[in-house]
This record gives C-alpha cells, structure tokens and sequence, in this order.
C-alpha cells in the first residue's frame, strides 16, 4: 500500500479547509478544494479569498503555480492519495445535524482506491469516524478501511484571527483506525504542522476536541454568571479577574462577554452533552449549565442597555442604538452563533433603531431591520448609547471614548467617565 501521496482532496473550503488546502499547497501536494457552493468555487479560482487568515495574494500564487485549484464536481477527486474532509456539523433542534459529514463520504467514497488515505476534520462526537463515517465510505467503495485504505480522524484546532498560533504552530491531534491508519495521518499533518500528537484511537481524538472547547465553554459560563453578579453587588469583576491573573499558577484568566459564538463553544459541548444522553441516559450537569448561562447573556446584555437608557429618562423605545460588533470575535468576518445578533434583534423588537458597525461582516450576515454604520466618532455622536460588543482593531476606540454617547463595553476595551462594563 505504498504511495506517494501528493494529490489531496479537501472536501469543504471555509474557515476550516481552505487552510488546510493552502498550506497542503504550499508543501508539495496537488490540491483539489471541493466545494459545493458555486459562489465559493468561483471566487477561489479567481484567486478571491473569503477567510481572513487566507490572502488573496497568497491564494492566487498558488493557482498561479498550478497547485489548487477549486471545484464542484465530484469527478475531480479522482485519483487522490490523501483526502481530508472538513464540513460543517451544526446542532438542530439539540440534535446534531451530521448529514454534511454523510454526504461527503458519499460523495468520496467512489475515488477512494487502495492505499489511499480518508481523514475526517469536522468537530463531531465520538465514535463518527467509525460508527457513520466508515461504513458510509466503505459500501461506497467496496473496499475496507484499514485493510485496504487508511481511515482516521484528526480535530481542527483553526481559530480564525489569531496572529500568534496558526495552523502549522499548532500542535495537530491525529489518529486511525488502526497503527497503519494513524501512520499515514500522521505523516500527512507532518508535512504542515510542527508538531502533531498522536492518540491511540479516533475516540479519544473526537473527545480530545469536545474536551478542549467544553472546558472553554465553562470557564466563559463561570466569569459570565459571576459579571452579572458582581454587577449587582456594586463589584468591579474586571479589576477581580485582573489580580486574581496575577497568581502565576492554579489560575487560568477567563473574561465575560456578551455570549458565545462560532461554530465551537455553542455547539461542540452540546454534542457531548447529547452522546452522553443517548448512550448513558445521563445529563451532562456541567455543559447545561454553561449553555444556560452563556445562551442568555445577550438577554442581560439588553437589560443593561434599558438600565442605562432608563437612567438617562429614555426608553428603548425611540433610541438610536449603534452596536460595534457582528462578528462572533475580533477581527473576523465569522458571524456564526454570533451573540450580537440576539442582542439586535431584542432591541429592533424594543422598538429602537439600531445601527451596526462591523467593517468585516458582509451585509448579508446582518439581521433584517438593523442598518450598517460606519462607526466613526460622529455615529457615536448621534447615537444615544452604544454598545461594544466585538474589539475589532479596525475600531475607532479614541473617537468612542471622547464623545458624550454614554457606552455599554462589554469587552473592557474602553475608557473614560462615560463607559460602563458588562
């Protein structure tokens, strides 16, 4: 079963596998992005870049060198030494929704020879590799993973925005279905990471990533429950959470925010919660908790809104409020689960006219009834609070701080005798 294995498949070309893509791209392999929406296709291979991490420049030097190239059909995968599939696993109605996962590894199965390598990225519960994806792969082929083609499973750990750990610094999990399956994954991430780290099954690689975002998940829950409470009892949280960082072990800093957002801390807990409902019978104690609190923080953050309002003699109602921030985290134009979105949405039913601010989110991410702003000092200006709930850099924080429009910052960005914190 030996190959070179220089042709790569990379089923899903969004936050998570265009950068697998390029990086593959870049050491050695030739790269096939398949992607079903025909819009993304079309603007990759016009060298257009739609992730932030990924430039346009870098992109079309690597079309350029015929390396990549993007592509709907199906038939392109043909031939592959190596394919890794990264789409989307959303959560609907509590149920995780796995049929993108099951349509690509139909859509694979058919160019799958023997030798090659599968390797599944998406964030899941465990036991998908081998309880839905393989089987799926398998009749479709007609061959076995392990004894014929190498299987495994290997948790993306991309966080779009972040300048310091990039995927090739970021230490990779890998794992197979069997020693050979994990020796092929692992050598393939060898070749655009640093460092990878093997586990000793696909199980243990899935949980590796559940683990990783539900403790982040409850951390944030934590400081989130205990702002809302300091807040109550006339305590400045943030000056707590900055002394209590300055004890240099058995303490990790955590900070609130409006709510979580991404594909990761709103769902990735909740598919352990729900696999440990079904095959346990049992409730996941922790995970509801943080879900509970972390899904109504943006219904506190609009409470506060109308508190200050309220103190100013104003009602929601009538009130021009300028949010600054639809993205889910700074610097980024990934708007999925984004808490502000609730936020806006509560306060258009309020009755107010709310402007957002937001030079990454394009305008078809943003919610029916609010308008975009530019978010100048001037539409602070006019605006009667405002409401930072994303610190991009792109942010004019000097011409917020100056003006007279009373600022509800949720990020501890701002200052000045007219600001308030979460």
């Amino acid at each position: 079963m030996g190959r070179t294995e220089d042709k790569l498949v990379v089923v899903g070309q969004g936050y998570v596998g265009l950068p697998v893509a390029v990086a593959a791209a870049e050491n050695g392999f030739d790269v096939t992005g398949f992607e079903v929406d025909p819009r993304k296709v079309k603007l990759l291979n016009a060298g257009t870049s739609y992730v932030e991490d990924i430039t346009d420049e870098r992109l079309q030097g690597l079309i350029d060198a015929g390396v990549y190239r993007a592509s709907g059909d199906a038939a392109d995968m043909e031939g592959f030494d190596v394919c890794v599939i990264s789409v989307p696993t959303p959560m609907g109605e509590g149920v995780p929704d796995l049929s993108y996962i099951e349509s690509a590894s139909a859509a694979v199965a058919p160019y799958i020879t023997p030798g090659s390598t599968v390797i599944l990225e998406s964030t899941t519960y465990p036991g998908t590799t081998e309880e839905l994806s393989q089987p799926i792969l398998e009749k479709g082929s007609g061959l076995r993973a392990g004894a014929d083609f190498h299987l495994g499973y290997s948790p993306e750990r991309i966080d779009p925005g972040n300048q310091k750990y990039r995927l090739e610094n970021t230490p990779k999990v890998v794992s197979g279905v069997d020693a050979a399956s994990l020796d092929k994954v692992k050598s393939f991430f060898d070749r655009l990471v640093e460092q990878t780290v093997p586990v000793s099954g696909t199980r243990e690689a899935e949980m590796t990533k559940l683990l990783e975002n539900t403790f982040r998940h409850v951390n944030i829950a934590l400081v989130n429950e205990l702002a809302m409470f300091a807040n109550a009892l006339g305590i400045d949280v943030w000056e707590s959470i900055d002394a209590a960082s300055t004890k240099p072990f058995g303490y990790m800093r955590f900070t609130p925010g409006p709510g979580v957002g991404g594909h990761c801390l709103p769902i990735d807990p909740s598919y352990l919660s729900w696999q440990v409902e079904r095959v346990l019978g049992q409730t996941f104690r922790f995970v509801e908790l943080a879900n509970d609190v972390n899904e109504h923080m943006p219904d506190y953050v609009v409470r506060r809104i109308q508190g200050m309002l309220n103190d100013r003699s104003r009602s929601v109602k009538g009130s021009t409020i300028l949010i600054y921030g639809m993205a889910y985290k700074a610097n980024t134009g990934d708007a999925r689960e984004t808490p502000s979105r609730p936020i806006v949405e509560q306060l258009l039913e309020l009755g107010a006219e709310v402007l957002v601010a937001d030079p990454h989110v394009d305008d078809n991410q943003m919610p029916a009834g609010a308008k975009r702003a530019d978010g100048t000092a001037r539409d602070a200006a006019t605006a009667d609070l405002v409401a930072y709930l994303v610190d991009h850099d792109a942010f004019d924080t000097e011409g917020i701080e100056s003006g007279e429009t009373p600022v509800l910052d949720c990020r501890k960005a701002l200052k000045g005798p007219r600001v308030e914190y979460l």
